[in-house]
């Protein structure tokens, strides 16, 4: 068996030694006799796999005791309209801050149930900075303000956590969650799509604190009120369980590294090695200011772009793939989540410093 380095923002990859219980565990989860993928989400030995999932999570995050963890699927695009369908009143306002492709989706989404605002933007510079506290306007009648707290395909993260008075902060976290510790209690609404740092694809994760459930539109689908998969467990219907498993089992082993504070720790030792690279090469090139850039999602460019082919092909023949960059900005991208070792992107900084040297 052959492990490459997979740099994919994802699906993306997951931490061996997870993968490794995985597959240990696949035909006969604890003498169960049954696979996770087989088991009555309502049997006992799944309720107790889920319930240990969200007590890790929560001591992951310090989520506090009067917020609801809530597994749901459908993806963070499908919280773009369960967002609002729970949050927005009928003729209410929500502040949404533009920092790339997503938060774009996002409020177009939001406009169909209300108005938006557009409280910052940062197309005029082709979503290459998160904006400043300083120029976020925002209406102290919004019902909440939503942000990208990651972006993927412009290589952009908040570094603040931004401060929006009484009204609630919802963040779409999902490339970044679970990379750092967040204050989980300066936010009305955590939601990520798992497939980056959580686990396996058709897992969502919805963080809401318990007031704001419950508002859901009169005339909102039963399967997109938050109180619904609040009050069930997020069992109204069969959930995602094998996914769940996986998550569960990221969960734990993250806690065993140290739990997020020495997560990031990582995280940041990875960013400095490729971005010092990029920062010294005249060869390469990143897009996104210094100060805005991504520990997640690091875009690049080569000085000549008839190159970028030779160097995906040299880079996969090398272990090294999923670096091309998102189709609507071109060049390289390298994703370097929690699951991606140091080992792992000094094995792409190495190639890049020997390609360079002989094409540059």
């Amino acid at each position: 068996m052959a492990r490459v380095y997979n740099f994919s923002a994802g699906p993306a990859v997951l931490p061996e030694p997870v993968l490794a219980q995985v597959r240990d565990e696949l035909l006969d989860w604890h003498g169960s006799g049954m696979s996770v993928m087989e088991m009555s989400h309502r049997g006992k030995e799944f309720i107790e796999i889920q319930h240990q999932a969200e007590a890790d999570l929560r001591a992951l995050m310090g989520i506090p005791a009067n917020y609801k963890v809530l597994f749901l699927q459908g993806g963070a695009s499908l919280q773009f309209s369960m967002l609002p369908l729970n949050l927005l009143p009928v003729g209410g306002k929500a502040d949404y801050v533009l920092t790339g492709s997503w938060a774009k989706k996002a409020a177009s989404e939001a406009k169909r149930y209300g108005t938006v605002n557009i409280a910052a933007s940062s197309a005029e510079t082709n979503f290459s900075r998160i904006p400043t506290q300083a120029e976020l306007k925002l209406d102290p009648a919004a019902a909440y303000v939503h942000i990208t707290g990651n972006n993927t395909i412009f290589g952009t993260e908040y570094h603040y956590t931004p401060d929006t008075g009484a009204v609630p902060l919802v963040s779409d976290a999902s490339s970044h969650i679970l990379s750092r510790p967040v204050d989980v209690s300066r936010y009305g609404l955590i939601y990520a799509g798992a497939q980056k740092n959580i686990g396996p694809a058709g897992l969502t994760l919805v963080i809401v604190r318990e007031d704001l459930i419950g508002h859901c539109r009169a005339d909102a689908p039963t399967m997109l009120d938050y109180a619904i998969h609040a009050e069930n467990d997020s069992a109204y219907n069969t959930p995602p369980t094998f996914a769940i498993y996986v998550s569960g089992l990221v969960f734990k082993h993250l806690l065993a590294q140290g739990g997020l504070a020495a997560v990031e720790r990582a995280n940041v030792q990875k960013a400095d090695l490729l971005y010092g690279l990029l920062d010294r090469s005249a060869f390469y090139s990143c897009p996104t200011e210094p100060a805005s850039r991504s520990r997640m999602n690091v875009p690049f460019t080569l000085a000549n772009a008839e190159l970028d082919a030779p160097f995906l092909a040299e880079a996969k023949q090398a272990g090294l793939v999923q670096l091309k960059g998102h189709r609507s900005v071109g060049g390289m991208r390298a994703s370097i989540y929690n699951a991606m070792p140091l080992a792992g992107v000094q094995a792409l900084v190495d190639f890049m410093i020997d390609f360079e040297r002989r094409n540059g």
